[in-house]
């Protein structure tokens, strides 16, 4: 076999080295620098690797290193080239937290969602460093599954707020600037059963001269005056487009709030959704961070009283940028398949999965059965 010419471009594999910003392609020079035309395909082949996970995606990967690459240095060990024995090791240490080290470090234990999420993380830093990591290997696959059956819990799904509950929720809103972009952020990601990542992902409009490369834009949106809007949302696997519709009232009308807010804030292009100043008249040319929506929904849930029932504190932690989804899943009464196409699922399993109060015994097997 043959080896590479000099100058070809290389995966970084610096065990320290930090590839949260995408893959580092670097090159190997030779006797002479390498050519312009050869930094120009490299400066390309980067801007693709990046593209291929989103920026949250590689900031978690990013801390999940560098909490391994930490603990390792903690212990002794080398994190490359990947160890199957040393990472059952981390994330035995991870799921007893004080129990596997010094309580005087005050390390608490990861939750197993936590440390399936660190080794999927781990694998993506190992492979970039061209060293893959055998997750099947029975040091890392027996310590998993032992952490899976001693502290593995049922999943804790987040409230779905309702369509009564969303319209209780923007009712604590003002009519200022402020006011009006929260409840178009509201009524458009429950109608849209949007992420919050998608939500604040959008543009007012497409933008064909900055292509593909331009920013984090997630997709944009389309108002048909008369119908409604059409967003148009890049996914894992590819572009989707969601319809919603014009509502009944322009009291709770999400393409309605969607005018209003484009219009008083002045929106001719970029990111649809942006911060906005501590005057409340001024609008930020900067996207709106994705968490703000995590806090709107909880804060107005709150305010409006969602789930009065429950105790305070408890109800603080039901709600969050998911409630909108699950809300839309749970609240809409049509055939099941409108609902799975909104959302964006491949099977209707995941649509269930979002179903908080759908009758589960809808279709009876015990009484089809004969008994």
């Amino acid at each position: 076999m043959q080896n590479p010419p000099a100058n070809t471009p290389k995966i970084n594999d610096s065990a320290d080295g930090d590839l949260s910003s995408g893959v580092d392609l670097l090159i190997e020079t030779g006797a002479s620098p390498p050519s312009a035309r050869l930094e120009a395909l490299v400066a390309t082949a980067t801007a693709y690797a990046n593209a291929a996970s989103s920026e949250n995606t590689r900031d978690a990967y990013a801390k999940d290193w560098r909490h391994f690459t930490a603990w390792c240095r903690r212990e002794g060990f080398e994190p490359l080239p990947p160890s199957s024995q040393v990472i059952g090791l981390y994330i035995g240490a991870c799921a007893a937290g004080n129990a596997a080290g010094d309580p005087k470090r005050g390390i608490p234990a990861l939750s197993v969602a936590t440390i399936e999420r660190r080794l999927s993380g781990l694998a993506w830093n190992f492979t970039q460093r061209g060293q893959p990591m055998d997750r099947s290997d029975r040091h890392i696959a027996t310590v998993l599954a032992g952490i899976r059956r001693k502290h593995g819990t049922a999943p804790r799904q987040k409230e779905a707020v309702l369509g009564d509950d969303i319209k209780a929720m923007v009712n604590t809103l003002g009519h200022d600037l402020r006011g009006l972009r929260d409840r178009a952020i509201l009524l458009l990601g429950f109608a849209g059963g949007l992420r919050r990542s998608e939500i604040v992902g959008l543009d007012v409009a497409r933008d064909d001269h900055l292509d593909g490369n331009h920013s984090d834009g997630r997709g944009w949106i389309e108002i048909f005056p008369n119908q409604g809007v059409l967003v148009t949302l890049r996914g894992k696997t590819g572009w989707r487009q969601v319809e919603v519709g014009r509502g009944a009232s322009d009291q709770t009308c999400p393409v309605f709030a969607l005018e209003s807010w484009i219009r008083f804030g002045r929106i001719a292009r970029g990111p649809l959704f942006r911060r906005i100043f501590k005057d409340n008249k001024t609008v930020d040319v900067e996207r709106l961070s994705d968490k703000h929506v995590a806090r709107l929904v909880k804060q107005t849930a709150l305010a409006a009283g969602v789930r009065s029932d429950l105790p305070e504190g408890e109800r603080a932690l039901l709600f969050s940028g998911h409630s909108l989804r699950a809300g839309l899943a749970s609240s809409a009464d049509i055939e099941e398949r409108y609902v799975q196409k909104q959302l964006g699922h491949a099977s209707a399993e995941m649509t269930r999965k979002y179903q908080r109060r759908r009758d589960r015994f809808r279709t009876n097997l015990t009484k089809a059965s004969g008994l």
